[in-house]
């Protein structure tokens, strides 16, 4: 015997009714099957739209529905509508009678409200209340909702309402190649993301598979890696320059710590005070020795504290106490004392590459929900006709990545900043031109470009340090670059720090050492130009006086090189640093007699005063011990 149900029965189809779990819309359920198709692919995960407000439905007894069938008959569902409850009978008050239970048993609760794309203003079960609309804020089962009219009305329309889902998969295919892609979020939408938090903060990652850029140092092979893994995380000093991910690893290794019951305390050196580290170890005494609880202790900026404050730490992390964690930017060999050192290993972060800066930026635009154009396919992005959304989206132009990548010098943080900034400003542009314009924000769509990336950063991000490690580094560079007769890099880093706000003294007074040291008596006048452009300088300042220091530099880059002075006199430094007993004593023929004593006493007597010879003089002009002795030739005494 064939048994019919609801498809088969237009009367029962109007009357079993279920709820999409995507949309939280309600529809017969014979169209449950081909909505769900459609409804999946306008609403991908985390976009799900909330139904439609419902009027409030008398609940039955607790036993009636624990009984209620899953798809009951014509009579059972009379009978179910001639045993309910009067007014004085109870009420559900969050929850609709005839909402369908999730998996887990609890009821769905709706999200924020989202426009649909392109719903008309007319009747139908998928629209909402223009209050509901417009709201800004989620609302709940249990405020004002529609009367039962409208849901009726909503009944009859059910094959409409079909036919509007068909319309609007239509319209999900506009991507190239008839693939559907996910509704762009609105520029309103995409403003609220970028407000408040930083983006650099806000896509800190969480787990060591998404810290991209610092393979050398906690690469799939490296040893730290799987330590890390293991959560064995020994004592560590994080180096490296801003913006590399130190800070991002320590938040990493937090969100492990979590996972296997390990206290995670953080601190900045810029504000904390040795009894605040006091404190921490205290607690972490009390969590070892009551409940064998271990405490990691993360210092950021930790070259802020002084030696003595750097002390604290000595016999707590030798005992296991806590495990340090430090995070600076100077060179741990001269910022941290030598004992802590000792007792922590030394993680060495570089500056990421273009590579890696591009994923973490293009990780971010994803998250945002903004839409990469393709410059090798050139379109309209701010046309008007194939935004659907009751917003515009937002656009960013694929060099506008590239740039954003190289400008940033490694430093994630300025770029995600930056791309922040510029996203933002673009924005609000956009909204000052609709207010002036009289217009409704926004008629079109939002396109960032390369030029508003490079009006956010300003210039390129350099990375120099005029107290720090990068100061000595590129003036070693710039000496080395000049002694192997290379002008064009020398250029090069004598722009990288001027540019990056060196002192113009600093180097003019460097360039003067090295006329003498590498150019010496090749070339005598190349001491004059330095001086010369150490005093154009000092007269001058900057930036007018950068072309001197340019030219300078050209000059003794092709100047030719001489270290013989240079060699020699190191050469007598090193004899008498290594000469044993006291030193020789100055012979008395060379020593100067102004008085009758004096030369009573033999000094200056048997000298030869050479202008009064026509022929070289023979005449010792070392003490006795050295006599023979040939600097120049590199013989130490």
């Amino acid at each position: 015997m064939e048994v019919s149900g609801p498809e088969d029965d237009p009367f029962l189809a109007q009357l079993h009714r279920v709820q999409c779990p995507v949309c939280q819309q309600t529809m017969p359920a014979a169209h449950i099957n081909s909505h769900l198709d459609r409804c999946l692919l306008l609403h991908p995960a985390g976009h799900a739209e909330p139904a439609p407000p419902r009027a409030k439905r008398r609940r039955p007894s607790e036993s009636s529905a624990l009984k209620q069938p899953a798809t009951p008959t014509a009579a059972e569902s009379s009978e179910g509508e001639a045993e309910e409850p009067d007014d004085g009978g109870e009420t559900e008050s969050r929850e609709s009678y005839d909402a369908p239970p999730t998996p887990s048993g609890a009821r769905l609760i709706p999200d924020f409200p989202v426009a649909r794309p392109g719903s008309p203003g007319g009747k139908g079960a998928g629209q909402r209340p223009a209050a509901a609309a417009g709201s800004a804020s989620p609302r709940s089962w249990d405020e004002a909702e529609a009367p039962e009219e409208e849901e009726a009305a909503g009944d009859a329309d059910g094959e409409d309402d079909a036919g509007r889902w068909d319309a609007d998969a239509a319209a999900a295919f506009e991507a190239p190649g008839g693939r559907p892609h996910a509704r762009a979020p609105a520029a309103e939408e995409v403003r609220q993301l970028l407000q408040g938090k930083p983006l650099a903060d806000t896509m800190r990652p969480d787990a060591l598979q998404d810290f991209v850029g610092q393979g050398r140092a906690v690469g799939p092979e490296t040893l730290l890696r799987s330590l890390l893994e293991a959560n064995e995380v020994p004592s560590l000093i994080l180096w490296g320059p801003p913006g590399c991910g130190k800070t991002t690893l320590a938040h990493i290794i937090a969100n492990n710590s979590k996972k296997h019951s390990v206290r995670f305390v953080t601190l900045s050196a810029t504000s904390a005070k040795t009894t605040d580290v006091r404190d921490v170890i205290k607690q972490a005494q009390n969590e070892k020795r009551f409940f064998k609880r271990k405490t990691i202790l993360f210092i950021d900026e930790i070259h802020r504290f002084n030696k003595s404050q750097q002390d604290t730490f000595l016999p707590h992390v030798e005992c296991g106490t806590i495990t340090l964690i430090g995070a600076t930017t100077e060179n741990p060999s001269f910022q941290v004392n030598a004992a802590l050192l000792s007792r922590c290993r030394v993680i060495v972060l570089e500056k990421l590459p273009v590579e890696a800066l591009v994923t973490v930026l293009m990780r971010a635009i994803n998250s945002l929900g903004i839409h990469v154009l393709d410059s090798s396919r050139p379109a309209d992005p701010l046309g008007h006709g194939s935004n659907t959304g009751s917003e515009p989206s937002v656009f960013l132009e694929d060099k506008a990545v590239d740039t954003l990548a190289r400008l940033s010098d490694g430093d994630a943080r300025a770029g995600l900043n930056g791309l922040q900034l510029a996203v933002l400003a673009r924005l609000s542009a956009r909204k000052a031109f609709g207010k002036k314009s009289g217009q409704s924000y926004p008629p079109g769509r939002v396109l960032v470009t390369e030029s508003d990336v490079k009006e956010g950063l300003q210039r390129s991000h350099l990375l120099y340090d005029r107290a720090g490690d990068e100061h000595y580094n590129c003036i070693s560079a710039l000496h080395k670059s000049m002694r192997g007769s290379d002008p064009s890099a020398s250029l090069y880093w004598l722009g990288r720090m001027l540019e990056g706000g060196e002192d113009p003294l600093y180097v003019a007074r460097r360039l003067v050492r090295f006329a003498s040291e590498d150019v010496g008596l090749a070339d005598p006048s190349a001491l004059t130009q330095a001086v010369a452009a150490y005093q154009g300088c000092h007269l001058i300042g900057m930036p007018e006086c950068e072309v001197l220091l340019a030219q300078c530099v050209v000059y003794l880059a092709r100047a030719p090189k001489s270290v013989e002075v240079y060699s020699a006199y190191s050469n007598v430094k090193a004899c008498l640093r290594n000469h044993q007993g006291p030193l020789p004593p100055v012979p008395l023929h060379l020593r100067n007699a102004p008085t009758r004593l004096m030369k009573d006493l033999g000094y200056g007597q048997g000298y030869k005063y050479n202008p009064v010879y026509s022929e070289p003089v023979d005449q010792d002009y070392l003490p006795e011990e050295l006599r023979g002795v040939d600097f120049f030739k590199q013989r130490r005494c």
